[in-house]
């Protein structure tokens, strides 16, 4: 089974309590390739970099946590984008962008855009995001879509997590467009209630619960403080809700890890509920340490009793 995530890989600086930033990398695919390579799923990244030293060091830090580097475009003269979170003292965060000319932005441009496009239409699945489609423009998604058909066509499969961030879409409408065609093109769609509140308002969930049927959804909500996920496919409508976790440190990655979960062990045949378990087991364990990327020594067991083995 061949798997590619499709996105951006930024700068991340994160600024700490004293004020202090602390340089690593981000982004939401690549957190989600990355849990996928450390739970054993053979994945590359498809995305583009500048030949500086910062993609440099993306690259060889990809390729030592296992994920496959073939379909990682180099632009020369080009650089990543970069960004900054901030966490409040209750573990959420926010982001601040600087990203107009990186160099993810012309993945699907030629000079070897085709290249590209060709080589992603021959995955057997491929992961992409709401973030994914905001970095391309017009005639780039229009390149995305068309490659994301061709796959579907020769029975490749597409999963789609929403991840809307409003900053990304300078115009609702278009962001309105651009989902409802991925939501289309997916066959497991990732979406959380409170994207889909941002984007569609009061008709969010009806956006995606009219695929239902057609596509494997995995709706996902809080009850109270506790996450849950409503996960549909076929005729099963099953809430699964997450454990409890001890503390809340910081909530980056927290959808990028649950997909990583629930993909993982979907490959590795589990059913959808039981997925769904092993996905908020991953999560919880992310949230509960500061940055996207826990240390390995904190990756959970999985397979334990009572974790949707």
């Amino acid at each position: 089974m061949s798997v590619a995530c499709v996105g951006e890989c930024m700068v991340e600086l994160s600024e700490q309590s004293d004020g202090s930033l602390v340089r690593g990398f981000g982004g939401d695919t690549l957190n989600t390739a990355l849990y996928l390579a450390r739970l054993g799923v053979a994945v590359d990244y498809v995305t583009a970099l500048g030949d500086d030293v910062w993609s440099d060091e993306m690259a060889a830090a990809w390729g030592r946590e296992g994920i496959g580097l073939d379909q990682v475009r180099r632009l020369s003269g080009r650089m990543p984008g970069l960004y900054i979170i901030r966490t409040d003292e209750a573990g959420e965060r926010s982001f601040h962008y600087w990203r107009d000319q990186a160099a993810a932005r012309d993945l699907f441009a030629e000079p070897g855009g085709a290249a590209t496009r060709a080589a992603l239409a021959a995955y057997d699945l491929v992961y992409v995001s709401g973030i994914s489609l905001s970095l391309y423009g017009e005639t780039g998604r229009a390149a995305l879509f068309e490659t994301l058909a061709a796959l579907r066509d020769r029975g490749g499969r597409v999963a789609f997590d929403t991840n809307y961030r409003p900053r990304g879409w300078p115009v609702w409408e278009v962001a309105q467009d651009a989902f409802r065609a991925a939501l289309a093109q997916a066959d497991l769609i990732f979406a959380s209630v409170e994207d889909l509140d941002w984007l569609f308002g009061a008709a969010g969930e009806a956006e995606v619960l009219r695929h239902r049927g057609r596509a494997e959804i995995v709706l996902k909500a809080s009850n109270g403080s506790v996450p849950v996920a409503r996960v549909l496919h076929g005729t099963s409508d099953t809430v699964v809700p997450a454990e409890p976790v001890a503390r809340v440190v910081d909530t980056t990655a927290a959808g990028d890890s649950f997909a990583a979960g629930y993909l993982a062990a979907r490959l590795a045949g589990l059913d959808p509920e039981a997925a769904a378990a092993r996905a908020h087991r991953l999560a919880g364990a992310v949230i509960g340490h500061r940055g996207a990327v826990i240390p390995r020594a904190a990756m959970p067991a999985l397979d334990r009793p009572g974790s949707g083995a």
